[in-house]
């Protein structure tokens, strides 16, 4: 695993506070790495927050719902790269990962989702289901109970990157 700051990216004029890679295997390997990496970026980002344990706490449970999404539902072999980004009080974090047509159809089906009108109402139901959740269940949480704005692109050699926009925090004078 790498953590690095690299400033502004190429893609984004949003400032770069961190950017962590893994392989995807080594990643999906064990369940609780979804936990153990969200908790960790979590620390990383929230020094500098108004109450910090708290916005720690909603943030590593934002994240962990999108590290759990992509655990359930990627392509076979390459990097996950995990990349946190702050302008004031939006935070965006930016996965990019394998993912294969059918990959990225079902991402975009749930963004559908998240995106439509009666998004609450799905979410209840995909959440109170008897049957295995959704794959999209996460992405809904998350637009849902996080007012988070979710985007995916298609990139080049069968990767995808999945955006969560969030405001955890009011604005600070």
């Amino acid at each position: 695993m790498q953590a690095t700051s690299e400033g502004m990216s190429l893609n984004s004029d949003v400032p770069q506070m961190l950017h962590m890679d893994l392989d995807i295997k080594d990643f999906c390997s064990d369940w609780a790495h979804c936990d153990l990496m969200s908790g960790y970026l979590a620390r990383m980002v929230s020094h500098n927050r108004l109450d910090s344990l708290l916005f720690s706490n909603l943030y590593s449970s934002a994240l962990n719902e999108l590290l759990e999404t992509v655990f359930r539902v990627h392509g076979e072999d390459g990097k996950l790269e995990c990349a946190v980004r702050r302008q004031g009080n939006h935070d965006r974090i930016e996965l990019t990962f394998p993912a294969d047509q059918p990959t990225f159809e079902t991402y975009r089906q749930a963004i559908e989702k998240v995106q439509a009108s009666d998004a609450e109402a799905l979410y209840l139901e995909a959440l109170f289901t008897e049957d295995e959740p959704d794959a999209g269940l996460g992405l809904l949480e998350l637009g849902v109970d996080y007012g988070a704005r979710l985007t995916i692109d298609r990139l080049e050699n069968g990767r995808m990157c999945l955006v969560a926009e969030l405001a955890l925090e009011d604005e600070t004078e």
